[in-house]
Order: structure tokens, then C-alpha cells, then sequence
């Protein structure tokens, strides 16, 4: 939005000598972000003058038209001699008044005009366009003066341009609609400034007769709850656009067309109220406001022809015949609040003009501008919120500077279908912004502030709850409650807490405190929350990398892992509005998605890879029902909270990670190693020591479970109840996957592990430990985990560590046999042990094994 401030001045009074960086700061102080304030009077040097165009030559032989124009600039060249200037534009003929730059002068963006020779012709100056002179962006062609506008040439051409005005350039929130007007504007700087305002919107405007200027019917009065009209008969078609009309229109950015068309153009910028004008003799019969019909088409202004869809608005012309819509439809002619269409659009030899000012719904504005690409400016003012009360004063607006202009007659009928809803009054404690912001506003402040805006604001007592259709928040301690009406131009206004932003913008957010709040007290994180942390913690530390993957999945993956018929982890929840079609299930294991990443960085040239994640998995409830219905006006209750809960999938949240390639790299200090089972195993365990599962309750197994690949899984057990399972993936899921051979992975249930328990704070001894390795030969199909229990029971109280280091298979065994070779600690904490007590130790750990599974030292 550009205005100028010589405008704003028509409906503000603005102080003489307000500075622009003032001027600038009150615009941003209530909220209003500011592009640029350019006083115009810097920003062209020079000689800038008028000047009368004498002769024209049309250079040939170029790629573009050049034209060689004698230009009469007076006595401002110093020698009064015509000025010679070569120009690009073909808006300008012979005998026009022109604006001129004569060399010296520079131009917006320090553009330093000369005298040079250029197309084989000697150019000094330049024949400017508004562009050019930063008065807006229509560079189609250069400033053509008036025929009537009283300047001469080499008078200087700054007053008749306005440029010894200021313009702001303003970037509006789109929950500020009104601030797309000069009326918006002008109000806001009445209350940064606190000085008069004259409101526009409210000067005094014919009210609608009984006979309609024109026939209207209106179907969709949701669409379209208000449509004035009135008709101008007899202009003169061929009256220009006055000058300053022109201006204003030029620094805002918009083309001068016509004087009917620039009309609602101007009244839309002054009002914040777009409206449209027709050629009435191009229309055969009577208005029909209504919806599309799908299919239908309009060629619109931009000379386009568009496919409607059954949510735009059209206006139609109920005396053509052909349309989709069936009888008494009409054809559409206007593509309603967005852009007009051609057939009936005000044109050279328009003596007749409909002025047509409605109020549109601004959520169909919206998805319409963007289904057909058509950001009109009046769509922009559109989506964001227009005053539904502005229609007939707009219209009488429009109608008086035409007839003042074009001459003509006002027609004495007016219409007005009204169907605008009354504002819904907001129920605000008055003690809500001193509560939200921190600072004490009294309820006399408040009550000021909202008046200011063009609220109706009534005192009441405390007596929330007794209008359901109100929006309303709690009042504290028995405080004053106002019931507030917000103003026709202001629909942003709608909550409690938007009248508590007004408040604060009026007052001043320089008011408001820096001061970070004090948190409140809390128990810090959970012992769950602490139990994720401490296993992504872990498992980054051992080299993997955390992944965040989609919970998306498509219903082909469960074929893909292999799953039974039977697995619960086909049972999916489907997703109402998935993002895409292809996935439109949750997961119920991470290994999916997990495993999709995993691939994307093979083919990315990644070939050693570690990673994992800790996120949710989705069980469905079967016959759980549809969740309660609740409103919006109070809390759910206990009740109503547990009744959704219930509805809602269980969520337990697993870790899971995937292994591929080397996790020992080789090079000049050795042979690598490659991933195997038995480290995807390991971090299983790993993720249960830094869950604080003691070993002593953790039992690894041989399992077989898919995805997994029966002969190389193991399943991870607490206290009997298997939470997880771990080990190389099947040959066939990495081959429908594309995932290279011997992948391996572990997936657990962080939520089924029982709580860490409360362990006792640990004995720390400073005696020497007694180090013994023992080697048993066991049959090769006794687990290595049941074995160290077996040691770990018989050792008893002396053993303070126990690791598995070797395991051996020869001829010299036997066949079926191995030896586990473990590494036993032992120390106490009141004395030395001696050889005695560490031996007798370790023989009742071999013994205890030696009873469970028949072990045998190795050698003995």
C-alpha cells in the first residue's frame, strides 16, 4: 500500500512540520510495518520541468521503435532552444505536454542523466515515466499532462507531479485489511498522534428507494450478504481523468485507465471498498448474483477466458441465453469481488454506467484469487476484510466525482440488498490485558482504548457463561466485564484476545516490559523422558547417527518385511487426509521407515552406515468408537478427556536401529570388521544398561521372528517378558528392500521396560581385584547368556565383573562342541582377597555351570 501524505492530510491532521522518520516510527509503533518513507522532493535533482512536445521522427532500423523528439522546454535549458531527446514510448504524440530531466539531473536510484549521441542522434535529457521517477510501476510509457492542466513549458514540473509530497510504502498484515485505505491509514495516525480524524465512511449517503436502480437478484446471500447500485446516465465518455486523480492513482501503483474506471479505483483506495462499473448499455438483462455452475466460462478484463468451478461467485446477465446455470441463471459477466468481465466492461463509448459496491465472503475471495492466479487488488482487499457498511457511501462517492467530471445525471433509484449479520459482542474481563501482558491498564484505560478503535463497549458485572454465542474467558476475583462491540471495519476482531492486542497496540508496546517471566516451578524431566535421553545418549555414543523418519508408511510394507498373516503389525491405522496417497497407514515398527533412510543414504554413496531412532509406534483399538463431540466455550472434562483417550491408537514409543557395511573401517592399521548380528544384539543390550536394566534381569535368546532372519535373531527379554529382538535381517526382505546382504537391526519396546529401580548408591573398594579368565567347553547349543548366568549364581557376592571375550571351535573339542572363554573380576571391600578366596570362587561359578549344562574346563 502506497499513499501520499498530502491524502492522509484530506482526513488526519498531521502536524505541519511532522518529520518522516515521526511519521515512520507512529506507523510502526502500532503494529504497522513500513517499507520505505521517501520524501520526493530529494529524490529527483535537477532540472525537472514540462515540456511541449514539438516534432516527432521515427527512427527505423532498430530491433524496438525509437522515436527523435524536438522537445520545447522553455528557457530551463538556458538557451531556449528546442531540446533534442531520443525516446522508446509511443504514448506521446505531437503538441503533448511531457515531463522532462535535462542533463545534471539525476533520478531514484542515482540514475545520472547526460547528453550523449545514441541511435545516431544526439539525446540530452530524458522524457520520464512514472516509474522513472519513482512515483510508481507503470513503465509502459512515459507522463502525458492533462490537455487542460495549466503548466507551461520549463515550469518546473515537481508541483504538477506531486513531487513536493511525501509517500509511504506500508507492507498490511492480512489481518488488517482496513489498513489497505487511505480512511485505515488516516485513523491509525489519529490515534498514534492523537489528533483529529474526519472518517470518510461516515459522511452521509442517499438511502435505497423502493424502485432498484437496476434489477438484482441475489441467491447466495452468504457468498454475497450486501449489493448497492446505482446508475449514472449521460457522461460525457470522452472526459479525462483529472490530474490529480491520475497522481494519487500513479503513486499507489495503479494505471489510469478511463475516468469511470479510475473512479472506483480511486474510491477503493480512499474507502477500502472496491466496487465495479458497468457498461449498462451492454447489459441485456437483469443481475443474478449467484454461484458458479462447474464448467462455466468468462473471459475476464486481463482478456482470459476461465473455467469457473461451483465455489467462485459470479454476476451474471440474466438476458443471455446458453447458460449452464438453467433458467433465469444468467450468463456470468463479472467474476465477483476478483476481476470484471470484458463483455460488459465500460469502454470508449460508455455513456451509461452501472456503479455496482457489495460485500463478499472473504474465505470464497480468497480460494477464488488463488484457484484462477488472479491477485487483483481488489481481491487483496477482499480476502483480508472489507466494511459491509461502506457500500452506499462508496457508491454516493463514486457517482459524485464522475458527475462532477463527465457531467451526466444521477439516477434517484438506489439499490441496497442487505443482508449483513449484526457483530457478535465479545465478553472481556477488564482485568484480562493487565493478567496477559503485565502491565496495569485501569478498566476506565481499557474501556478508552477500545472506544478509540470503534468499539461499543458496555460495563457489566461478572456474569460469564449466559450468552453461549459469546467469546469469553474467565474473569479474576469478581472483576469488571465488558461486553464489546467491535466496529463494521474491523472483522479481526472476534476473541477476547484480540481486543487484548488493541489494547496493548494503542497503549504502546513500549510500555510493555522486557522481563522474561518466571517459570514456574516444575519436577524437572521424567524418569521416562530421562530413560530416552540416556538411551539416545548411549547409542551416539557408540557411533550411530539419530534419524527422524516420517510415520508414514505404505500398505505394501508389511509384504515387504515378511510379516505372517497373523502379525499384529498388519493391523494399521489409516490416516483420515494422508499427505500422500502412497502412505496412507501409520507404522507399527520403525524398522520400515528406518530401513527406507537407510537406503536413500546407499544411494546417496554412503556405505557404512549406523543409525537410529526412538519415536512412536501406532497400535489401532479395535472397537473403540468415535471420540465424544466438545466444544469450544469450557474445558473438557475428566470424562470427556478419557473417553477420547480412549478412542485415540496406543502409541508406545521403541528404539530401533539398523546396521550396513563396516563398523570397523580397515586401513594401514589393520583388517576392519563388518556389521554382524551380534552387534545389532549389542545394542540391544547396550539400550537396556543405559535404561538401568540390570544385567542379572536381561536374557538373551535364540528366536525366530520377521522381519529378522531365523537362524541369526535373538530376542531380548526382562524378567521373562520379551521386549525386543535383534539380529540379521531376512535374505528376502533385503532383496525386495534393495538393501545390501547381512543388514542387521534391533527394534525394542522402550515402554514395556519395567521402571529403573532405586539402586543403592554403589561401594567403591580400594583393594586390589584378583583377575581370573576361565574357559568352559559347552555344547554349541547352550546360549552364551545362560552360561554367564550360571557363573554369575555361583560365584556369588565376591564377583564384581564378568565378560565374554572368545568363543573357540576345533576338532580337539568334538564335534558340537565350543569353548566360552570369560573374564572374571573379584575383589571385597573390607580386605585383600587372597588366592584361596579368589579360586574357591571361581570354582563354584564352574561348578554351578558345570551342573546346569554339563561344562567342562577347557583342558582340564
Amino acid at each position: 500500500m502506497r499513499v501520499s501524505v498530502s491524502w492522509l492530510r484530506e482526513y488526519v491532521d498531521l502536524p505541519v512540520d511532522l518529520p518522516a522518520d515521526d511519521l515512520e516510527q507512529a506507523l510502526v509503533d502500532l503494529g504497522i510495518e513500513v517499507e520505505s518513507v521517501v520524501d520526493l522532493r530529494a529524490s529527483v535533482t535537477g532540472a525537472l520541468v514540462i515540456g511541449e512536445v514539438l516534432e516527432v521522427e521515427e527512427l527505423t532500423g532498430f530491433k524496438k521503435p525509437i522515436r527523435f523528439c524536438r522537445v520545447d522546454v522553455g528557457a530551463a535549458n538556458g538557451t531556449g532552444e528546442p531540446q533534442e531527446i531520443v525516446c522508446g514510448a509511443r504514448n506521446f504524440a505531437p503538441g503533448d505536454r511531457v515531463v522532462v530531466i535535462l542533463p545534471g539531473g539525476v533520478l531514484p536510484g542515482g540514475f545520472a542523466i547526460g547528453a550523449r549521441k545514441t541511435y545516431g542522434r544526439n539525446s540530452a535529457g530524458m522524457i520520464c515515466s512514472a516509474k522513472e521517477l519513482g512515483l510508481g510501476d507503470d513503465h509502459s510509457g512515459i507522463i502525458v499532462l492533462p490537455a487542460d492542466s495549466p503548466a507551461k513549458p520549463g515550469d518546473d514540473a515537481r508541483p504538477v507531479l506531486s513531487l513536493d509530497d511525501v509517500v509511504v510504502e506500508l507492507e498490511i498484515t492480512p489481518d488488517r485489511g482496513y489498513a489497505l485505505s487511505v480512511r485505515g491509514i488516516a485513523r491509525e495516525l489519529a490515534h498514534a498522534l492523537g489528533v483529529p480524524f474526519r472518517d470518510p465512511g461516515l459522511a452521509p449517503a442517499p438511502a435505497p428507494t423502493a424502485e432498484p436502480a437496476y434489477p438484482v437478484e441475489v441467491r447466495d446471500t452468504v457468498g454475497c450478504d450486501r449489493f448497492a447500485a446505482r446508475m449514472v446516465r449521460g457522461i460525457d465518455p470522452t472526459a479525462p481523468s483529472p490530474g490529480w486523480m491520475r497522481q494519487r492513482l500513479t503513486v499507489a501503483g495503479i494505471r489510469s485507465i478511463s475516468l469511470p474506471v479510475d473512479v472506483t479505483n480511486y474510491v477503493m483506495l480512499e474507502l477500502g471498498q472496491p466496487m465495479h462499473a458497468f457498461d449498462a448499455d451492454r447489459i441485456s438483462g437483469p443481475l443474478v448474483v449467484r454461484r458458479a455452475e462447474a464448467g462455466e466460462k468468462l473471459t475476464t478484463l486481463d482478456g482470459v477466458t476461465r473455467t469457473l468451478t461451483a465455489e467462485d461467485m459470479v454476476i451474471c446477465d440474466a438476458g443471455l441465453p446458453g447458460t449452464l446455470a438453467g433458467e433465469g441463471g444468467g450468463v456470468p459477466i463479472s467474476l465477483a469481488a476478483v476481476m470484471g468481465g470484458e463483455t460488459s466492461e465500460v469502454v470508449a463509448s460508455t455513456t451509461d454506467v452501472l456503479f455496482e459496491a457489495a460485500h463478499w465472503d472473504p474465505v470464497m475471495v480468497g480460494r477464488t484469487a488463488r484457484r484462477h492466479r488472479l491477485f487483483s487488488e481488489a481481491a487483496k482487499r477482499w480476502e483480508r476484510g472489507v466494511d459491509p457498511a461502506l457500500a452506499l457511501v462508496a457508491i454516493e462517492r463514486a457517482v459524485r466525482l464522475l458527475t462532477e467530471h463527465a457531467g451526466g445525471t444521477a439516477g434517484a433509484e438506489i439499490l441496497d440488498l442487505d443482508h449483513v449479520r449484526p457483530r457478535t459482542p465479545v465478553t472481556l474481563p477488564a482485568d484480562l490485558p493487565s493478567r496477559r501482558v503485565g502491565v496495569s491498564y485501569s478498566p476506565e484505560r481499557v474501556v478508552s482504548l477500545l472506544e478509540q478503535v470503534g468499539c461499543t463497549v458496555t460495563r457489566g458485572t461478572d456474569r460469564l457463561g449466559e450468552d453461549p454465542g459469546s467469546a469469553a474467558v474467565p474473569a479474576a476475583g469478581g472483576a469488571d466485564v465488558l461486553t464489546v462491540v467491535p466496529p463494521s471495519w474491523r472483522p479481526d476482531l472476534t476473541d477476547p484476545a484480540d481486543l487484548v492486542e488493541e489494547v496493548v497496540r494503542l497503549d504502546g508496546y513500549d510500555r510493555v516490559p522486557s522481563v522474561l517471566p518466571t517459570a514456574p516451578p516444575g519436577r524437572g524431566l521424567t524418569w521416562q523422558q530421562r530413560r530416552y535421553r540416556a538411551v539416545a545418549r548411549s547409542l551416539a555414543e557408540r557411533g550411530y547417527v539419530e534419524v527422524l523418519a516420517h510415520p508414514f508408511v505404505a500398505g505394501e510394507l508389511a509384504d515387504l518385511l515378511g510379516l505372517p498373516a497373523d502379525d499384529q503389525r498388519r493391523r494399521a491405522v489409516r490416516v483420515a487426509n494422508p499427505l500422500s496417497e502412497e502412505e496412507p497407514l501409520l507404522r507399527t515398527t520403525l524398522l520400515g521407515p528406518l530401513l527406507g533412510i537407510c537406503k536413500r543414504n546407499l544411494g546417496r554413496g554412503h556405505r557404512d552406515i549406523a543409525l537410529y531412532e526412538i519415536g512412536a509406534v501406532f497400535h489401532p483399538r479395535p472397537g473403540a468408537g468415535a471420540p465424544p463431540v466438545m466444544g469450544v466455550q469450557r474445558r473438557p472434562t475428566d470424562a470427556e478427556f478419557a473417553a477420547a483417550d480412549a478412542v485415540v491408537p496406543d502409541q508406545p514409543r521403541h528404539v530401533a536401529v539398523v546396521l550396513v557395511g563396516d563398523v570397523e573401517p580397515a586401513g594401514w592399521w589393520g583388517a576392519g570388521r563388518a556389521a554382524s548380528w551380534a552387534d545389532a544384539v549389542e545394542a540391544g543390550r547396550a539400550v537396556l544398561a543405559a535404561a538401568d536394566i540390570p544385567a542379572d534381569r536381561v536374557e538373551v535368546r535364540a528366536a525366530a521372528h520377521a522381519p529378522w532372519h531365523p537362524g541369526r535373531c535373538a530376542e531380548l527379554l526382562v524378567d521373562g517378558v520379551v521386549i525386543g529382538h535383534a539380529g540379521e535381517l531376512h535374505p528376502s526382505v533385503l532383496a525386495a528392500l534393495e538393501l545390501p546382504r547381512r543388514t542387521s537391526a534391533m527394534e525394542l519396546d522402550l515402554d514395556a521396560l519395567p521402571p529403573a529401580p532405586v539402586a543403592p548408591a554403589p561401594t567403591i573398594s580400594g583393594f586390589p581385584p584378583a583377575l581370573i579368565d576361565v574357559a568352559l567347553v559347552v555344547d554349541e547349543r547352550v546360549p552364551a547368556a545362560e552360561v554367564q548366568h550360571a557363573l554369575v549364581e555361583g560365584a556369588g557376592e565376591l564377583l564384581e565383573g564378568l565378560r565374554l571375550f572368545d568363543v573357540y571351535a576345533s576338532e580337539q573339542l568334538g564335534a558340537g562342541r565350543r569353548s566360552l572363554a570369560y573374564k572374571m573380576t573379584f575383589r571385597a571391600t573390607d580386605r585383600t582377597l587372597t588366592v584361596e578366596e579368589a579360586v574357591a570362587a571361581r570354582d563354584a561359578a564352574v561348578a554351578r555351570a558345570a551342573e546346569r549344562f554339563g561344562a567342562t574346563l577347557r583342558g582340564a
